[in-house]
């Protein structure tokens, strides 16, 4: 039996990991999971698997069959919960073009982010119309899950969006991420739990954005100006050294 207050899918010794519906005692992996499993990761009976709820509950299977873009697991573990990293972390993005957004969603829930928050800020160039936002965030939740079962991580982070800079201004926790800010070691611990990282366009935030952050503390990116998608990942991973799991109670209804 695996200790869900100190082991996660990462540190199994699996052959793949794989986010499903259910984590019953015997399950089947079909569809474009299975597809993926069987043909490009080509599993074979006797292989070990992990899979995840998305929501923190994961377990360790045994691939008992698999063929015809189908795998069929045996459980091999109860049920695991792997603890939540604290502070939680939400990275408040802006708009960038072409596949950048993905490239973000991808590194930021590699790196434990929690929740992605695209930020429609005045300096964006991109612009998304009510008709697109469905869309296109459906689209990168789908990166944020893929990246979550590549990382191996039990919870896939929550991307949504978009909102406006003055929105983000009065989230509890914001720091905003800065050439000249302060490094993360600096930081006070967030009094509600969770950090809020505003990270701006190409060109940054606009003087009303920023007067509207106010005194929220700026977080170094590093030494020069970044681009937007950079900044994001190097502000969260400079949080990451902050960030620890969680072993005290948890909160029961999460399961």
């Amino acid at each position: 039996m695996l200790d869900p207050l100190s082991v996660t899918p990462a540190h199994v010794a699996a052959i793949a990991h794989v986010f499903v519906d259910r984590l019953d005692d015997r399950i089947t992996v079909d569809g474009d999971d299975g597809h993926h499993l069987q043909r490009a990761r080509r599993v074979r009976a006797g292989e070990t698997v992990t899979a995840a709820d998305g929501h923190g509950r994961w377990r360790v299977f045994t691939v008992i069959a698999a063929g015809h873009g189908r795998v069929d697991l045996q459980a091999l573990t109860d049920l695991a919960r792997e603890p939540p990293l604290v502070p939680r972390l939400t990275v408040a993005c802006s708009l960038t073009k072409g596949e950048k957004p993905e490239l973000v969603v991808q590194k930021l829930t590699e790196l434990g982010a929690d929740r992605i928050l695209l930020v429609d800020a005045a300096r964006s160039v991109v612009r998304w119309d009510d008709d697109k936002v469905a869309t296109a965030i459906e689209r990168l939740q789908r990166v944020a899950r893929e990246a979550g079962a590549q990382s191996r991580r039990a919870r896939v982070p929550v991307v949504d969006g978009p909102v406006a800079a003055t929105e983000v201004a009065v989230m509890p926790g914001l720091v905003v991420a800065a050439v000249d800010g302060v490094d993360a070691s600096e930081l006070a611990p967030p009094t509600d739990g969770e950090w809020v990282v505003a990270v701006g366009p190409e060109g940054g935030f606009d003087p009303a954005e920023l007067a509207a952050f106010g005194q929220a503390p700026r977080l170094a990116v590093g030494p020069f100006v970044l681009r937007a998608e950079t900044a994001a990942i190097a502000a969260t991973a400079a949080l990451t050294g902050r960030r620890s799991f969680s072993t005290g109670e948890f909160d029961r209804r999460e399961w």
